[in-house]
Parts: C-alpha cells; sequence; structure tokens
C-alpha cells in the first residue's frame, strides 16, 4: 500500500469513500509519523490519538453507512490559537498554563462536523507574534526543508510555522492556520506548502484566541490548492457569536480549480519591487507572469502608491489590538498564576513570567501608540493610512484587474537563531512587507509554491484577491502549480 500520509486530502478522500483503506489506518498512519518525527520537528505541542482513533472510528461508520461529510476521516492538525473543547489550548504562551476550555472554535467545529479528525495542537509563535516560530514557550519548530548539502535547521515561518512543517513533513493531512499580517502565506512559501487567507469575515474568529481583532483570520495551510479549497469550504461559515463574520453563502471553491484563466487581467504593483530583493524572487515573479500569459491571461502593470506604508501603520494598528487583547490574562481566572504581595503585584509578577519577550515588546509598543499624546500622532494616523490602503486597491479592482500577482516573501527560510534577526526585530518584521497590506485591506490572499532557489529552498508567489472571490484565487493558483509542479522535502528527520 502506498504510505498513506503522501495522499492529498483529495486523494484520501476518493480512497476512503472507496473503502480501499480505513479513517482509523489513515489515523495510525499520521499518529505513527508523528511519533517518528516531532521530537525532530517540534511541530506538535499535544498529540491527541485516544480523540483521533475515536474520532476515526466514528466516520469509519458514517463512511460505511454513506453518510460521510466532505472531509470525513480526514486527520488535521490544528494550530494552538483555536480553542479546541476539553483540548491543550495555550496559544503556545506560558501565561495560559494548564488551560483547556470548555468550548469549540466555530471554525473546529465545523470542521468536525464535516468529519475531520484531530490529530493534535500545533506549535506556533506565541500569540501568534512572531515570523519565524521561535517566540514559542515551547520552543522553535524545524522547517523539513534544508538547504541543500547543509545539515543547517532553517525557520518554517510564523506564526503558524507548526501547521507549514506538519503538512510538508506529511505529519498531517492538512492544517488550520491564522494569519494577521502574513502568518499563513509567509510559512507556506517558506515550507512549499499552499496556505490561503480569505476576505476578513469569510471565517469566524469566535474561539479563536485574539492577537489583532481587526486583521485575524483563520484558514488553510495544505499540500496543494485543491486540498485548501476543500478545507476552506468546510472552516467557512457565517456565526452569530462573531459579528464581523460575513452572511454570504459559502461557494463550492473546489469547482474553481481547473477553470481557464483566458481574459483574466493580471496587475502586477511596481510598488513590491523594493531595494535590495534578491535577484530570484524578481526571476520567480517574471516566471509567474510568463506562466498566466501563457494561460491567456493579460498582464497589466498597475500602482498602489500607499504601499510602502504598510509595514509601519501594521506595527501600529497589531500591537496597539494586541495590548487591549492581551490585558484580559492576569493570573486570576486561568493559566499561569505568581503569587505577590497584593492582588496588583500578583498581576505584575503573573505577566512578566508568562509572556515572552516578543509579546512584552508589542504589548509595550501598543500601550505607547494608544496613550494619551501619542494615540493621535500614531493610532489615528495608522487607521488613516489603512484606509488609503484599501481604497489604492478598490480603484485597481474597479479598474477591471482580477488578481494581482506578487511575491510571498522577501527571501526562502533562513537559519534558527539567525544572528541579524535576532538582534534587529526591526528585520524580522520586513518578512511580512509584501503580506501585510492584504491584511490591512481584508482581502483575501494564498502563496503557492512556484520555484526553488539557488539552495534548493521553496519559494511562494502571491495572489490578491477582491473582497470574498477566493473561487479566482484558487483558479489562477492552480494555474501556477500546474506549471510549477510540486515540491517535496528530501527527508532527514
Amino acid at each position: 500500500m502506498t504510505d498513506l500520509t503522501r495522499l492529498t486530502i483529495a486523494e484520501a478522500r476518493t480512497k476512503l469513500r472507496a473503502k480501499e483503506f480505513t479513517s482509523a489506518e489513515l489515523t495510525d498512519a499520521y499518529l505513527s509519523a508523528i511519533d517518528a518525527a516531532n521530537g525532530e520537528l517540534n511541530a506538535y505541542v499535544k498529540v491527541t490519538p485516544d480523540k483521533a482513533r475515536e474520532m476515526a472510528q466514528a466516520s469509519d461508520a458514517k463512511l460505511a453507512s454513506g453518510n460521510g461529510g466532505d472531509l470525513e476521516g480526514i486527520p488535521l492538525g490544528i494550530k494552538d490559537l483555536f480553542g479546541t473543547e476539553g483540548v491543550h489550548t495555550q496559544a503556545a504562551s506560558h501565561i495560559l498554563d494548564g488551560f483547556e476550555p470548555r468550548y469549540e472554535s466555530t471554525v473546529t467545529a465545523n470542521l468536525w462536523a464535516d468529519g475531520a479528525v484531530m490529530l493534535g495542537k500545533l506549535n506556533m509563535d506565541e500569540f501568534a507574534m512572531g515570523s519565524s516560530n521561535e517566540t514559542s514557550h515551547y520552543g522553535p519548530v524545524k522547517n523539513p526543508w534544508r538547504a541543500e548539502g547543509s545539515n543547517l535547521d532553517l525557520v518554517p515561518g510564523g506564526s503558524s510555522g507548526g501547521s507549514a512543517s506538519a503538512v510538508a513533513a506529511w505529519l498531517c493531512a492538512g492544517a488550520t492556520a491564522t494569519d494577521t499580517g502574513g502568518s499563513i502565506r509567509q510559512p507556506a512559501a517558506f515550507t512549499g506548502t499552499v496556505g490561503i487567507k480569505p476576505t476578513y469575515g469569510r471565517c469566524s474568529r469566535w474561539g479563536v484566541v485574539a492577537f489583532a481583532s481587526s486583521l485575524d483570520q483563520a484558514g488553510p495551510i495544505t499540500r496543494d490548492v485543491r486540498d485548501a479549497a476543500i478545507m476552506l469550504k468546510s472552516m467557512a461559515s457565517v456565526d452569530a457569536k462573531d459579528t464581523t463574520s460575513v452572511d454570504i453563502p459559502v461557494p463550492d471553491y473546489e469547482a474553481a480549480i481547473g477553470q481557464s484563466v483566458k481574459g483574466m487581467r493580471i496587475g502586477i504593483p511596481k510598488e513590491y519591487r523594493v531595494d535590495g530583493m534578491p535577484e530570484e524572487i524578481e526571476a520567480l515573479w517574471q516566471k509567474g507572469i510568463a506562466w498566466l500569459k501563457d494561460a491567456g491571461a493579460e498582464i497589466v502593470d498597475i500602482s498602489l502608491p500607499h504601499t510602502k506604508y504598510a509595514l509601519p501603520a501594521y506595527y501600529i494598528v497589531a500591537p496597539a489590538e494586541a495590548s487591549s487583547n492581551l490585558a484580559r490574562y492576569d493570573g486570576v481566572r486561568y493559566g499561569l498564576r505568581v503569587p505577590g504581595k497584593d492582588i496588583a503585584d500578583m498581576y505584575e509578577q503573573t505577566r512578566a513570567a508568562g509572556f515572552g519577550r516578543e509579546v512584552k515588546r508589542r504589548i509595550m509598543i501598543g500601550t505607547y501608540v494608544l496613550s494619551a499624546g501619542y494615540y493621535d500622532a500614531y493610532y489615528l494616523q495608522a487607521q488613516k493610512v489603512r484606509t488609503l490602503i484599501r481604497q489604492d486597491f478598490e480603484k485597481v479592482f474597479a479598474a477591471g484587474i482580477d488578481t494581482i500577482l506578487t511575491p510571498a516573501t522577501p527571501s526562502a527560510a533562513f537559519g534558527i537563531a539567525d544572528q541579524d534577526m535576532a538582534a534587529d526585530p526591526v528585520k524580522m518584521y520586513l518578512n511580512d512587507i509584501f503580506t501585510v497590506t492584504v491584511n490591512m485591506a481584508g482581502l483575501p490572499g494564498i502563496a503557492v509554491p512556484a520555484g526553488l532557489d539557488a539552495k534548493g529552498l521553496p519559494l511562494g508567489l502571491q495572489l490578491i484577491g477582491r473582497p470574498f472571490d477566493e473561487e479566482t484565487l484558487f483558479r489562477t493558483a492552480h494555474v501556477i502549480e500546474q506549471a510549477a509542479g510540486r515540491f517535496e522535502p528530501a527527508k532527514w528527520w
């Protein structure tokens, strides 16, 4: 029998329905793979074998009676940001030690309703703050990819590094992830996987630990574009518990796969040619343009003039919202509690011990930009810039552009504990340079593997779409995927 863990979601779904194997067998194959690899990769912070086997048995019963859902029997990994009832949910932070919610996030509830099986909770940057998965209380995740001829451990990107690493290393069929400034698309690009951040409001945020509420959005990381379409259809829904979720019917995204892009107008923004961008990123971009042109799309040069302000504006808005959201972690009701001489001291001691360095940095930035005398100068200005960024996109789409093609990241994956990155937080923040505009404007964006760099590491291209037009992204990304081919790491773990 083929190695079951190498099957895509679509392939596994077909074979499960054809009774070629059971969900119990598929789930056991993944649990064995996790057991063998997780000590090295550190992708999972909590594996749930008993729950997985119980869910797989229930799926097998449904499949036997011909009543299976869209994801019946498919084993998935869940980012540690999603609330899972009775199961470890700590946002990879020390301050949430021992927290097991008495509720289920809407996104995971949707997946279980469609028959998915939970393998466990995936590592991530603490509270989703980071671009390398090095800020986790549980230690860094390793990228399954290595440069040719090198044993150097590389980052998988962040904050959804555990999700990307687990999918790329065949430790789950697909994974949930979240994207606040690029946290789905950047790790997908670093690991040769597909990641889509849907339109803000497409997936419910209820039960997902908040970082920056006006920017956060859930989405899947998978091995190919079809799998991303299958997973997003199950994840997306309107939700009365999240007033920012939008009541628009969820289309059959998979039906868009394979449709022609002939006559589509693809925008190429000149502002994404940034100073110091490696030549191989520019070459990859040109390759993507050529593939879409060959498929019959029209390539149009466009301008998004406020792009240069997106990163500084993002690093005001996101920490401001984080400082507000993270005020609830005080050691009183749940999680870590460090005793103090009085309640104020207990708050201080708990937060000092419970939050990691990067989270503290962002809370302090956020508190500063929201403080009296600085609110107008920073936060208000950043919100005005955000409006201008959104208007840039609106003008381009109003002029008939169907989707926008850009690089996904400014480089391939870099080393864990890279001294340049560790010494300069701004250098780390620049990893989000191509992705933050999408969050600031609330638009959908997808990262798709498009090639390898000179060292044999994966690189991705990004497509940005109109609000709630994920179908066009899937359709266009599939053309790139077909032209580029699939990429897999050489197994060393």
